[in-house]
C-alpha cells in the first residue's frame, strides 16, 4: 500500500506544475498585451452617457451584519473612479433568497446584467448568459484554478465563472481525542476505530453524518469520492448507483450507523447547520468540516484538529470542492462593460479579500499562491492544498438541481436498519438518468 509519505512529493510537483502552467499563460498572454478587457476595443458607454449595471449578489455574512454589502460598495467605487462612463448597482440578497430573486427576474424579463449565485447551468442552456471567451480577457480567464474553470462548462463552453471555492478536510475535537486516547484517522477503519473509542468516552456523537435534506448531496459525495466512485463516471454521465458508491454506503450502514457511532439523531434527519453547531459546543467527536467553521468552534473555545478526508486506504486520490459562481446576462447587452467589469472583479487584491474576510478559497491560480505562502492565511492552507485536485458537483448539468433534490429527500435512507443502499441508490440512479435525458 503507498503511504502518505510517499505520495505527498508526487502531489507537490503536480501542483507547481499545474501552477507554472497556469501563470505562465497570464505572463505569457500579458506579454503579449493583451490584458486589455474585450471592452478595451472601444469606448465604455456611450454617446447616450454612462452605462449602468445591475449586480445581484449573495449575502456571506454569517453574523448578519454589513460585510459583503461593504466588500461590493469598495470594490465599484474603486472600479468607476477609472471607469467614469459605466456605473454599478449591487443588490446583496440572503443565500435563501438571492437564486429564487434573480430567477424571478429572468422570467419577469428583466435579468440583472451580473448575477453572482449558486448556479448557472439553466440559464446557459437557455441561451441567455455569456460565455466567458465573450467577457474576459485572455489573462484572466487563463488564471482561473483548473477543475473550478472545467465546472464552470455547459457543453463545454465556460459560463459560469467561479466566484470564491470551498473543500472540506476531516475536523476533530483536540480535547475529546486526547481524553479518549484516539488517534486522527488517515482511513475509514482508523476513523471507526477513533469513533469507537470516543463512544466509549462518553462522546455522544462520535461522528456526526449530516445526511439530512439541507445539504445532504455534499456529504454523500464526500464519502462517494472517498471511496473511489461519485455521483458521475468519467463520461460525465451519472453513475449513482455504482459498485464502488455501493460498497461505500455499505460500509456507512455497518461499520458507523449500524454500531452506533453517529450519535442519537438518524443521518437522514440531521442537517449540516445542526451538526455543525453541535461541533461548535463541544459535543460532536468529528465531523466533514467547512472552513467558515473555523471561527465559530474558536468562539466557543473549542480547539479543532484537521486531517485530509481519509479514503479506504489512505488519503483519497479526489475530494470534493464547492464553488459559488458568478455570470454576465444578455438581455441588455452590455457585453463590453459585463467584461471590464468581471476583470476588475478577478484582479488579485479583490480575489484575496473577499475570500480571506470569509474563510473561503480563491478561484485563481495567482491568488491562491499568494494564499498558500502567506503565514496570515495559515488555518485555510489545509483546505487550499485539496483545491487543485478537487472535483466539484455536476453544476454543468441543467438536470443536476433535480438529481440533488432527489438525492436530499432520499440518501438518508440507504444507512437506516432497514435500508438496503443498493435499492436506494438504484432509485436515486434511475431518476438521474431519467432527468439527465430530459437535458
Amino acid at each position: 500500500m503507498t503511504t502518505l509519505n510517499d505520495e505527498q512529493p508526487s502531489k507537490e510537483v503536480g501542483q507547481a506544475v499545474k501552477r507554472r502552467r497556469f501563470l505562465g499563460l497570464t505572463a505569457a498572454a500579458a506579454a503579449l498585451g493583451l490584458t486589455a478587457t474585450v471592452s478595451g476595443c472601444g469606448v465604455l458607454g456611450g454617446d447616450s452617457g454612462p452605462v449602468t449595471l445591475r449586480l445581484v449578489a449573495a449575502d456571506y455574512d454569517l453574523t448578519g451584519g454589513d460585510t459583503t454589502k461593504k466588500y461590493w460598495n469598495d470594490l465599484v467605487a474603486a472600479y468607476e473612479a477609472t471607469h467614469p462612463d459605466v456605473k454599478v448597482e449591487v443588490s446583496v440578497e440572503s443565500w435563501t433568497d438571492v437564486d429564487r430573486k434573480v430567477a424571478e427576474m429572468v422570467k419577469a424579463g428583466d435579468a440583472p446584467d451580473i448575477a453572482q449565485i449558486g448556479a448557472y447551468a439553466d440559464y446557459a442552456a437557455d441561451g441567455k448568459l455569456y460565455p466567458a471567451d465573450d467577457l474576459l480577457s485572455i489573462p484572466v480567464q487563463a488564471n482561473f484554478l483548473p477543475p473550478l474553470a472545467a465546472a464552470g462548462e455547459t457543453d463545454r463552453v465556460q459560463y459560469g465563472l467561479p466566484f470564491v471555492a470551498s473543500t472540506r478536510t476531516l475536523f476533530y475535537n483536540k480535547a475529546l481525542f486526547a481524553s479518549a486516547k484516539a488517534t486522527p484517522p488517515t482511513t475509514w477503519a482508523e476513523l471507526a476505530t477513533a469513533a469507537r473509542k470516543l463512544k466509549d468516552d462518553g462522546v455522544r456523537t462520535p461522528f456526526a453524518l449530516p445526511l439530512g435534506p439541507e445539504e445532504a448531496q455534499a456529504e454523500a459525495m464526500m464519502w462517494l469520492l472517498s471511496g473511489g466512485g461519485g455521483w458521475t463516471d468519467f463520461s460525465d454521465r451519472y453513475a449513482v448507483d455504482s459498485a464502488p458508491n455501493v460498497a461505500t454506503f455499505d460500509w456507512l450502514k455497518t461499520e458507523l450507523v449500524g454500531k452506533g457511532l453517529t450519535g442519537p439523531v438518524a443521518p437522514g434527519k440531521l442537517d449540516r447547520k445542526a451538526a455543525f453547531a453541535s461541533f461548535a459546543a463541544g459535543d460532536v467527536g468529528m465531523l466533514n468540516g467547512h472552513p467558515s467553521l473555523l471561527k465559530e468552534a474558536a468562539k466557543k473555545g473549542v480547539q479543532i484538529g484537521q486531517v485530509p478526508l481519509p479514503g479506504i486506504d489512505g488519503k483519497p486520490e479526489t475530494s470534493m470542492g464547492v464553488a459559488d459562481w458568478i455570470m454576465g446576462f444578455k438581455e441588455n447587452g452590455h457585453r463590453a462593460e459585463i467584461g471590464s467589469f468581471l476583470d476588475f472583479v478577478f484582479s488579485d487584491e479583490n480575489v484575496l479579500k473577499f475570500a480571506g474576510d470569509n474563510d473561503l478559497l480563491p478561484v485563481t491560480v495567482s491568488a491562491s499562491t499568494t494564499m498558500e505562502s502567506d503565514p496570515k492565511y495559515a488555518h485555510l492552507h489545509e483546505f487550499l492544498a485539496a483545491l487543485p485536485d478537487a472535483q466539484l458537483p455536476p453544476v454543468g448539468k441543467t438536470s443536476w438541481a433535480t438529481v440533488s433534490d432527489t438525492v436530499k429527500r432520499n440518501i438518508g435512507k440507504a444507512v437506516t436498519p432497514a435500508g438496503r443502499p443498493a435499492e436506494v441508490l438504484a432509485q436515486i440512479g434511475q431518476a438521474a438518468t431519467a432527468a439527465e435525458a430530459a437535458e
